[in-house]
This record gives structure tokens, sequence and C-alpha cells, in this order.
């Protein structure tokens, strides 16, 4: 499944052959026979470096919109529902996400073979950051701070939504592991329903293993956790899922992109999350101290302190859930690769790289030290 052409992100600040091929014009064609409203398919501007699926813009007669494609295995039109019913209620509550736009039948996704296809308005602004990789840091402290507020806008809006949790493990920033008081009893109890996981672990000591990462920081923190009140969030706010109304420092955010790894967590967890996306350059380790850009995680609290309250107490549970915030999503990783793109070595650096080293990360005297200078702003 690839295209001479066309590259994405690796895994390692690279540019790699895509798993999925990119969209097509004459799928692209077959697609959008169920969208009348914006006539016949044209010319395809831009293609997205993302690698977990397939997008692109696409211009049509009633103008431009973003289209993404998933394979079935990964996303049906039930599990996409989820994520666009979300996306109404905070455009509802007027957090500026671009609208879903429904075919013919009044369905936000459409399966045709093989895979399941949404298409959007496009988002709003200029789309600074598009080409930056998921795991680079944010350097421009205005824009974080901007983040930051908008990060709580978006939970404020919503505050209330009472979804249940996602019907799927895959490729989504979940919490209840790190929530639980014996999270690989957790874990075990899930693999029955997970068996390309469970095949990957299975080879593995892994109880031993992700007890070592957890073992430093998840006693102390998950009574706290267990005891936050759960809400929907984002799951992957980084800034390259954000449009601007311009360049300079006083640009506000236009649009909110890509809700993909959206599910039931809570706040803390969405605002960690940011911190560990937009402050640690994870692919630069070797720098040392300069790994951690603890003005980039100061901007973005401050941001959001702004918009929403924190207090002491938040503060040093926000500091204690960024050993711990990716612990789930980097097993639904591990089970993407094993069980979907069927890449090995893509899923050893999802279980050694992502799961294990970032929380290994932060018992050095780097990661010490950014937890400490968060901790500094109770």
């Amino acid at each position: 499944m690839t295209h001479p052409d066309h590259r994405v992100h690796g895994l390692a600040s690279d540019d790699v052959a895509p798993d999925w091929p990119p969209l097509a014009p004459a799928e692209l064609a077959t697609l959008l026979r169920q969208y009348p409203a914006l006539g016949p398919a044209g010319a395809i501007t831009w293609h997205s470096p993302r690698p977990l699926s397939a997008a692109a813009l696409v211009r049509t007669a009633g103008g431009t919109v973003f289209v993404k494609r998933h394979h079935h295995s990964v996303r049906t039109p039930s599990t996409l529902g989820e994520e666009h019913a979300f996306m109404a209620r905070l455009r509802t509550a007027g957090v500026p996400v671009p609208a879903v736009l429904a075919a013919a039948d009044g369905r936000s996704a459409v399966a045709i073979g093989e895979w399941t296809y949404e298409v959007h308005a496009p988002a709003a602004g200029i789309d600074l950051y598009r080409e930056a990789v998921s795991w680079s840091p944010l350097l421009d402290l205005h824009h974080a701070h901007t983040a930051g507020a908008m990060l709580a806008r978006l939970h404020q809006a919503a505050d209330g939504y009472m979804a249940p949790q996602r019907g799927t493990h895959l490729l989504v920033a979940r919490s209840e592991l790190i929530e639980a008081a014996d999270p690989l009893a957790a874990l075990a109890a899930q693999l029955p329903q997970r068996p390309g996981l469970a095949a990957y672990l299975a080879r593995r000591d892994w109880r031993a293993d992700i007890g070592a990462a957890l073992a430093p920081f998840h006693a102390h923190a998950q009574p706290r956790i267990a005891r936050r009140p759960k809400c929907w969030t984002h799951g992957d706010w980084h800034v390259s899922n954000l449009c601007w109304s311009g360049r300079g420092p006083g640009a506000r955010i236009s649009a909110v992109l890509d809700f993909g790894l959206a599910a039931r967590t809570f706040p803390l967890f969405d605002l960690a999350t940011a911190i560990e996306r937009n402050a640690v350059a994870w692919l630069a380790l070797d720098t040392g101290s300069e790994a951690a850009h603890l003005d980039t995680a100061r901007a973005l609290v401050a941001g959001y302190r702004a918009q929403q309250p924190l207090s002491g107490d938040d503060i040093h549970l926000l500091a204690d859930l960024l050993p711990l915030v990716h612990l789930d999503f980097a097993l639904s990783e591990v089970e993407y690769f094993t069980a979907v793109t069927r890449s090995p070595a893509n899923a050893d650096v999802a279980y050694h790289t992502f799961l294990r080293g970032h929380a290994a990360w932060f018992a050095t005297p780097a990661g010490r030290a950014l937890l400490d200078g968060i901790r500094a702003l109770a």
C-alpha cells in the first residue's frame, strides 16, 4: 500500500512510505456522489503527511473539503460517529470546530468496500503547523498560551456531555488503565477483547515491563486520578491540530482539528497530554535538558488558568500525571501496528520507546526538572 511520490511522518522524525495509499481521484468521485450538494470532485490540492489514515484537501464545485479515509479495521461509521457527535456538541457551544458534512442519507461517515470515509468543511484560518511532527515541541510561547486557553474553553464546552466511552481502544487516548488501582489486572482483563495486543504481549514479560514503567509514579497518583470527574476530551492537543488567524503573537485559534483520539477521560488528563505533546522534544532526547521546554509547559498552564482556575492540588496532580498519561495510547499503537499494519518494528517502537521510554525519561534529571518546574506553579 505505497505510492512513489507521497511520504508520511515516520516514528523517528523521518518521512517514510505510507501504510495507506493516498486518496485517488477515482475513489473521491465515487465517494462524493453521496454528497450531491458538493458536486463532482475536482483536483486534490494537498495530501496529509499524517501516517495513521489517508487525508487530503479536495476541490469540489461546492468548495474545498477535507476528506479522510480509514481502514474499516481502524474506524467504522459507528466509531467515527462517536467523534462526530462530540465535535457537534463543541461547535454548538462555540468552540471553532469545522463541521462534518452529512451524506445524502444523513450519515456523517460512509463505508465503501474496506474503507470508511468522513468529509469535513474546510478549517478557517492558517494551518501554520500542518507539517509539524506530532512529537515536535511548540516554541512560540504566545501560541502556547493561546492553545492552553482554548483547551480550557473546550473542557468547559464538554462539561455535561454524557456520551459513553468510545467503542474502541484502537488509536484512542483513554485513561482507564491509569485510573485503575491495579493497572496490570485491568489490562489483563482487556486482552481477550484485544487479540492483536494480546499476541504481542504474550511474547514479552509485559507485567514486569509495564509494572516497572509505572512503579515510580502510579501508586502515588492513582487515588487522586480515580476521584476526578470524567468528561470527553480531545486527546491529541498538539499545535499541529490547531489553525490560526495569523502568524504573529496576537493570533487567535480559528479552528480545532482532529478528534480521532477523543475519549471520555478528564480535563487534567487532556492538559497533561498537551504538555507531553508540546513541551518535550521526544525525538531529540539525546540533547539532554534541552529536550524539555519548561517555558512552553508554563505557557500552556498559564493560558489554561486564564480561562479555568486550577488549584495547587490540580497542579501537583498535573505533574504526577505526565509520566502516566501516554500509557493507554501507547498500548493502542502497539495493537495497531501488530494487528492492522502488521509492522513488528513499529510495534516495538511503540512498546519500548514510547510506552517504556517515555515513562523512564521522567525519572532522568531533565524529566524531574520539568515536573518540578510544573509543581512550582502551585
